[in-house]
This record gives structure tokens, C-alpha cells and sequence, in this order.
């Protein structure tokens, strides 16, 4: 398990924390999280949970964007195991909503709902894209970022943010929205992430929290129709 480095210069890769060739594991320094305890869970690209507690923050990811239901609960029990604290002593669940793929989504925000129901503690929804622009942000990579995510089907998912505000939480300027992809036009400060630091979705809620801060509403961002459906309901058939 490792701290991973800053980045001095934003590219379209972006911070190493935002990318698949970062470790599977990490630990960080993260003083806001201090006095509660967040289990933080994010499947809109691949898989990836982190634990904070006493002013620092444990992290297990996976990069499979299929294997969200198998790797979940083996993440979960990971996080638990390197942080040394039980799950009984955790105070909230924050939750990514998006915005991501209907069947990858729904596996890690069912799972922070199932756990915060059977721990009785508040669900706390944040954009995913918000933990990518603080992992940008805070090291002052650059002034400001656009999130751009691949979506599929020749479409993009697409955020922006200013900076900081006073409370360390990313100032969003564009809603999360949906572009087409032969349409769209490259921006100078932007990020292609491909995986959400769940360690951000900690500091972003600990920030949240100790500033008075609403966060998101409890709805997922798909931003589009699912691609299943269920069933249609039977044609009667007349005699």
C-alpha cells in the first residue's frame, strides 16, 4: 500500500490517484476525517472503497467496469481489515451517484444503501466527478478542471469546476451533462478518469459535514435511459 505522488502538470491523464496504473491500495493523510468515521463506496467506473478514520483514510480499488457485484464486498471487507476498525464504529456512508452507467452504478449505491440501513447511519450522495476535480484542485495542478468521462455509445459525461471554495470543496460551474462525443471540443484544464479516488469521496463528505454543507440529493445521475429494461407485461391474447 502506498501514498501516491502530486502531480505538478495537468494532461488529460491527469493525478495518478485518477488512473488505472495507480496501486490498488493507498493511505492517506487526511486530517478532516478526524472524529467519525466514513465508509465511502464509488462503482460508476470500476470499483473503488474507501475507509476513513482518525485523520486518515484507507483505499482498495478494482478496474474491472464489469466486475462491480464481485468485487464489492471483498473491497469492503478490505478497507475494514486495513484500517483496523470495525464496522459497528462507522458514523456515515457517502455514496458516488455519478454520473455513470445504469448497471455499473446501481451496484455501489445499492450497497452504501443496504449498509447504512443496517448500521442505521446517514446516507451522504456526492458526485463522483467532484472526488476527480479535488484530486486535481487541491495540489493546485490547475486553476480549474472539466471531468470527462467516457460514457459509451459515442457519448461523453461532462462536469466543470472552478476551484476551492472555503471549505476545500470543489465550486462546480457546469451540472453534470451528456455530449456527444464526435461533437465535442477539448477544453484546456480537462481530466479522462478512470477510476473515482473513493479517498476524495471521504475528505469531500468529512469537508462537507464540519462546514454545515448539504450534500446531493439521494437520486443517481445516469443523465440517460437505462440500457435494460424490465419485461414487458404479456399480450393478452384473444379467443
Amino acid at each position: 500500500m502506498s501514498e501516491l505522488p502530486v502531480v505538478s502538470e495537468l494532461s488529460t491523464q491527469g493525478p495518478l490517484e485518477t488512473r488505472s496504473a495507480a496501486p490498488g491500495e493507498r493511505r492517506i493523510v487526511a486530517p478532516e476525517s478526524d472524529g467519525q468515521v466514513l465508509l465511502a463506496i464509488d462503482t460508476a467506473l470500476g470499483t473503488s472503497v474507501a475507509l476513513g478514520s482518525g485523520g486518515t483514510v484507507v483505499e482498495a480499488s478494482s478496474d474491472d467496469p464489469r466486475g462491480h457485484t464481485e468485487a464489492i464486498g471483498r473491497l469492503i471487507a478490505r478497507v475494514f481489515e486495513l484500517a483496523g476498525t470495525a464496522p459497528e464504529s462507522v458514523t456515515g456512508v457517502v455514496v458516488g451517484i455519478g454520473p455513470g452507467p445504469f448497471t455499473g452504478l446501481r451496484v455501489g449505491i445499492a450497497a452504501a444503501h443496504a449498509f447504512a440501513i443496517g448500521r442505521g447511519v446517514p446516507l451522504l450522495p456526492v458526485h463522483g466527478h467532484e472526488a476527480v476535480a479535488l484530486a486535481v484542485l487541491e495540489p493546485g495542478a490547475a486553476p480549474a478542471v472539466r471531468v470527462v468521462q467516457d460514457a459509451k455509445r459515442r457519448e461523453l459525461f461532462v462536469t466543470e469546476y472552478s476551484g476551492l471554495d472555503w471549505a476545500g470543496v470543489p465550486v462546480r460551474t457546469q451540472d453534470p451533462a451528456l455530449a456527444v462525443r464526435a461533437e465535442y471540443v477539448p477544453g484546456t484544464h480537462e481530466i479522462w478518469p478512470e477510476r473515482i479516488p473513493a479517498a476524495r469521496l471521504v475528505q469531500l463528505a468529512s469537508r462537507r459535514l464540519a462546514a454545515g454543507r448539504d450534500f446531493e440529493p439521494d437520486r443517481a445521475l445516469y443523465l440517460r435511459n437505462p440500457d435494460v429494461y424490465p419485461p414487458a407485461a404479456p399480450k393478452r391474447v384473444s379467443t
